[in-house]
């Protein structure tokens, strides 16, 4: 069992030390032991202190020394956070409580709760823990019988003032007595509760599975309809099971990754992390531009902690992670942290920057999924010019992972080195233009994600995991890039685009 007791600036000491021994006058009723009847002393006041669990004191000496040395607390009267606190704590495995054995709480108070205990103390029982409520002088009987079990003739007692307790106690004592604290009323098999056997004091309740209520008989289940009694935040139609509830979509939408929105694109949830050059030759105006082609990126992505996971690293002569995959949960997040970025303006060590990710950014501690969830994991190399180090290496290292691999290069970079970087097919992976501000067009053409596309008056669902072709990626850009060469060429800039 577990003594909860209350101390605030309105129980003066001496009735404190009362208190304390009425405490002690109920421990040496019981039969004290680990394999006996364990006791735990819980202080509240405006906090909630644990003065010692069920596990700590196997003999009754050692029990009373420990009620002996109680510093009373301050001020308040927190009755429900303490019952929370009894509930969620003190009567736990790791604080000694034991399966199979009824679980009894006495509470003692002189005063009226500044919280809400009628819906802490109805959980409370519902768990199957006894509750007695002992008031002392300027207790409120109203909030007392709140937080009791039934029947409240047998678990509520006023006692007028702390002179009176050590007569009280006596009268309680012989109560705790005469219940005999092992014995388990739900393991007689005549209980004929449909779901589960609840063992109390004196008898047992019976108690349902979430998602059904227990009928007037005390025994019978029945199956809520979940959709009309919690929030289920379907955005088209909740449809109620036995104990449970799904959402759907409307014909021609797709049920999201969160399980409630629909539409049209379902896209796939992949791993990304974004490798950036910030050497020396992007520039800091041009690397504000690669920070919002970054962001154009996310945008198009479904971001969430069981969908799309990303991360950034920036690299120049040295590689920092900006921050893992496992940082971000949402797209405003994620690019309000981009936007905040600061540019390093040195070297172009792309090939330490392909380790830094194969060896830090995709492992499980920085948020990766584990490879036997065969969520897809992509790399997106941007840079704007020759590599300082070597990068066959760890570029055949990366794809051989199993990471889908994307080159995006502007300005000096060289050709031949995005082509060892990206993934197969290479029209698919690797994009390249010779000035910062087409960037953004290459942003609205990369396929991380694949939705489903209108098709002849019909909705096509592709494969994420399919690959697109050549002449159906050059349709979907070509018309983009006879507008941007245009104005191009009216301020004297070429615009290439490289498609083998």
């Amino acid at each position: 069992g577990i003594l909860l007791t209350h101390h605030s600036r309105s129980v003066r000491p001496h009735e404190f030390e009362t208190m304390r021994k009425f405490m002690i006058d109920i421990l040496n009723t019981l039969d004290i032991g680990l394999n006996a009847t364990r006791v735990g002393v819980v202080q509240y006041s405006s906090q909630v202190r644990s003065e010692f669990t069920l596990k700590a004191h196997a003999k009754l000496e050692n029990m009373v020394r420990g009620i002996n040395q109680i510093i009373p607390l301050a001020q308040g009267t927190m009755t429900g956070l303490a019952i929370k606190y009894v509930m969620n704590e003190a009567f736990t495995a790791e604080a000694g409580d034991r399966p199979k054995v009824p679980n009894v709480a006495v509470i003692v108070t002189d005063g009226r709760p500044q919280d809400r205990v009628a819906e802490v103390a109805a959980e409370a029982r519902e768990k199957g823990i006894e509750i007695y409520a002992v008031g002392v002088a300027r207790a409120d009987m109203t909030s007392l019988r709140a937080m009791a079990s039934p029947p409240f003739e047998d678990h509520v007692f006023l006692v007028e003032s702390f002179d009176l307790i050590h007569q009280f106690g006596l009268q309680f004592q012989d109560k705790l007595c005469a219940i005999d604290l092992l014995i388990d009323y739900c393991s007689f098999g005549n209980h004929s509760c449909e779901h589960e056997c609840v063992s109390v004091l004196n008898g047992y309740h019976c108690r349902c599975n979430e998602g059904y209520r227990l009928l007037d008989d005390g025994k019978t289940c029945q199956d809520m309809d979940l959709c009309n009694t919690v929030e289920h935040g379907c955005e088209h139609q909740c449809v109620s099971t036995p104990g449970s509830y799904y959402c759907i979509c409307p014909e021609g939408q797709l049920l999201q990754e969160d399980g409630k929105s629909c539409g049209t694109c379902k896209s796939a949830n992949i791993d990304l992390v974004l490798l950036i050059d910030g050497s020396k030759s992007v520039r800091p105006q041009n690397f504000e531009l690669v920070k919002k082609f970054v962001n154009q990126v996310v945008d198009s992505l479904d971001v969430s902690a069981h969908g799309t996971r990303v991360g950034l690293v920036q690299y120049s002569s040295r590689v920092r992670t900006e921050f893992p995959l496992n940082m971000y949960h949402t797209a405003d997040e994620i690019k309000a942290a981009v936007m905040k970025v600061e540019y390093m303006e040195k070297g172009t060590m792309t090939g330490l920057a392909l380790k830094h990710m194969l060896e830090n950014s995709f492992s499980e501690a920085e948020g990766a999924r584990p490879s036997s969830r065969n969520i897809p994991r992509v790399g997106l190399v941007f840079t704007d010019g020759r590599s300082q180090d070597d990068i066959t290496e760890y570029a055949k290292k990366a794809k051989e992972a199993g990471i889908t691999m994307y080159a995006v290069g502007v300005g000096k970079a060289v050709e031949d080195e995005l082509r060892e970087i990206a993934s197969e097919p290479l029209e698919k992976h690797f994009y390249y233009t010779t000035d910062f501000t087409a960037i953004s067009t290459i942003a609205e053409n990369l396929k991380l994600n694949v939705c489903p596309e209108e098709s002849q008056g019909e909705i096509e669902v592709k494969d994420p995991c399919a690959c697109e072709s050549l002449v159906e990626f050059q349709q979907a850009t070509m018309s983009n890039l006879e507008q941007i060469t245009q104005k191009h060429i009216l301020h004297k800039h070429r615009l290439l685009f490289s498609f083998r």
